[in-house]
């Protein structure tokens, strides 16, 4: 579904003084095979970069298939069974959106991320019986949680987090700020973003939202700026990560429920919601739904607000945000 790597930078715009908490605290450094950056206010000025380190080091050990001897990766292989309390966790939020979108969100997509060429195997030439062949592998009914312990339907049904983990981290983190009694702070993990409070003196926290561009390699600019207060933001898309072969484009997004990549006129989808996990998921799920049945389903909640970036069928770039979403913005040309 989403790679490891943030697909859409988002950056962050935060200020570095203030008049009443004194310089902001900023570090950064490496996680899940991206960048992790974290932006907080305290009177006191400690540094907590290697609790912060140590507490995603620990996750990665839980939550990364990038890992061999993670929990999730022993799940995967079946070597295990029982998993700890991040694993449950994510697991836990990661069906209940799961069940929310009838599946355009699902855990179990590992097996056709990895024979599409986006997981940890080279890439397969899949011929229509081998994602059939797959595809009874696939599917979040076909796995349940009992207690700590995973029940699998089947052997090869396989988990992967990378559509949720990421946002999860950045809850993560957030979290251990707040206990730390730091109120005012953002926390960028590859792009998915955790603002609290505000920048003291300064106002709120704003992250920008990357405009799609036609190849990978293409310069980053931003297309929108969001302002942020005791919310998350979360963006996938179709653009920057993929693969041709024999002139044919394949997303990184994949159908789980056609076992093929996504092909619609959506770009990226960014989600807002009070919890990073939350915003992470539900943005890969719009990418997987496509515009109409995306704008459909946002609709409905009041917990999230969304902006779609796609082409219409000119190809010309359009744009929908949400209304609340758009009281947030400030959209460039």
């Amino acid at each position: 579904m989403k790679n490891t790597l943030i697909l859409l930078t988002i950056v962050a715009l935060a200020g570095c003084k203030s008049f009443n908490s004194g310089p902001a605290v900023k570090f950064s450094g490496a996680a899940q095979g991206t960048y992790y950056a974290v932006t907080y206010y305290d009177k006191e000025q400690r540094d907590f970069q290697p609790e912060i380190d140590s507490l995603l080091s620990a996750f990665d050990m839980s939550a990364s298939v990038y890992q061999p001897s993670s929990v999730i990766s022993l799940v995967n292989s079946n070597q295990t069974d029982t998993v700890d309390d991040i694993f449950r966790e994510i697991f836990l939020k990661g069906m209940e959106v799961a069940r929310i979108t009838d599946g355009a969100f699902d855990m179990t997509v590992m097996p056709l991320v990895n024979a599409w060429g986006f997981g940890f195997k080279d890439p397969e030439k899949l011929p229509e019986d081998k994602v059939d062949s797959i595809m009874q592998y696939v599917g979040y009914k076909k796995i349940k949680l009992n207690g700590n312990r995973i029940i699998k339907s089947n052997k090869n049904v396989m988990i992967d987090f990378n559509a949720i983990a990421q946002g999860y981290s950045v809850d993560l983190v957030g979290s251990f700020l707040e206990e730390q009694g730091i109120e005012n702070y953002l926390v960028d993990i590859g792009g998915e973003v955790l603002a609290n409070g505000k920048k003291p003196g300064l106002g709120l926290w704003k992250v920008g939202i990357e405009k799609p561009t036609e190849n990978s390699t293409s310069p980053r600019t931003i297309k929108a700026v969001v302002s942020l207060k005791n919310r998350a933001l979360a963006t996938s898309g179709s653009y920057r990560k993929y693969y041709e072969k024999n002139g044919v484009r394949y997303s990184h997004t994949i159908n789980p429920k056609t076992g093929y990549p996504v092909k619609h006129f959506m770009l990226s989808a960014s989600v807002m919601a009070k919890d990073a996990a939350t915003a992470d998921a539900f943005a890969t799920a719009f990418m997987v739904m496509g515009l109409d049945k995306a704008k459909e389903m946002v609709a409905q909640r009041d917990d999230l607000e969304a902006y779609f970036i796609f082409t219409n069928p000119e190809g010309v770039m359009r744009t929908y945000a949400t209304p609340g979403m758009r009281r947030f913005m400030d959209v460039e040309e």
